[in-house]
């Protein structure tokens, strides 16, 4: 090899690790900003934890959601008796709603350990018997050891991830065949605009990279300078990134929706419906959030 040639490879392999590095640390400082979030959004009012525990029959909003997109795809008897893999389970209200709908060996992935702390106690206190898992949703299936009939995740998720092909690829290994996976989240072009419409000012394609931003508050109410660890690091994932990962891993795709609404008011316009929240009939028809529902072939 000519030294020009050795030289390219070598600054390939520096970059290469110092890509690597970079995205290391932003991880470590989204783990330590969830670490934060977790302790205010389990005594904040949106999530309500003292009165999801006081009716056993309530079912989190968000649950509701993605059970209407993935019951269709779901035998008669719905999600009951089924094995239950949820990704990015934050402090779990949702998971226990899973458990609460009749799934069993219930389990819930995380990459905030203060995240699986509060779930934990939430899960105890209602009687359930959840296994919590610390770990990269990219990487479950190096951290599981066993399939599940359905895995879900929703709600703000996958834009904590760098890159979906590793993320699908452990989907896809920890389904049963036959098994079935959804995603539903906030619609990617709602991060083009940064969540402030109806302006574009920001990347809708994915692989540019990370937006790295400082925010001392969360999504619940008065949270402003009650997260310490204020770095956040997300990434933008397309549709076609999406659909593609997934279809990469070799499962198949039997649904995908550009859907009407959102779990959360993540701006001004938004008002109140039986999802959550929309935008008011005046406003002009874009998509809020999007879902798929993936399945693994049997053979």
């Amino acid at each position: 090899m000519c030294g020009a040639a050795l030289a390219l490879v070598l600054a390939n392999i520096s970059s290469s690790k110092g890509h690597a590095v970079l995205e290391a640390e932003a991880i470590a400082d989204n783990r330590a900003n969830w670490d934060d979030r977790a302790d205010v959004h389990a005594r904040s009012r949106m999530y309500d934890v003292d009165a999801f525990l006081t009716d056993a029959d309530t079912i989190s909003t968000v649950v509701r959601n993605d059970l209407a997109v993935l019951g269709p795809h779901l035998p008669e008897s719905g999600i009951r008796g089924r094995s239950l893999l949820h990704l990015q389970c934050h402090i779990g209200t949702d998971t226990v709603s899973w458990a609460r709908l009749g799934a069993v060996e219930v389990h819930g992935l995380d990459l905030s350990p203060n995240s699986l702390r509060h779930a934990a106690r939430i899960a105890e206190a209602d009687g359930r018997d959840i296994t919590w898992v610390e770990g990269d949703a990219r990487f479950a299936s190096t951290v599981l050891d066993r399939r599940f009939d359905t895995i879900v995740t929703s709600t703000g998720t996958i834009v904590w991830l760098p890159e979906l092909t590793a993320w699908a690829r452990s989907i896809h290994d920890l389904l049963e065949p036959g098994g079935v996976f959804v995603i539903r989240d906030d619609h990617p072009i709602l991060g083009a605009m940064q969540y402030e419409p109806w302006e574009i000012d920001d990347d809708y394609l994915g692989g540019g990279g990370a937006r790295s931003y400082s925010d001392s508050g969360t999504y619940t109410e008065e949270s402003e300078g009650q997260i310490a660890h204020t770095a956040n690091h997300e990434w933008h994932h397309d549709l076609e990134e999406i659909v593609t990962a997934l279809l990469g891993a070799g499962l198949v795709i039997e649904a995908l929706r550009e859907l009407p609404y959102m779990d959360w008011r993540a701006f001004a316009d938004l008002v109140p419906c039986e999802q959550g929240w929309t935008l008011p009939e005046s406003a002009p028809r874009i998509p809020l959030n999007f879902a798929v529902v993936a399945r693994r072939p049997r053979h």
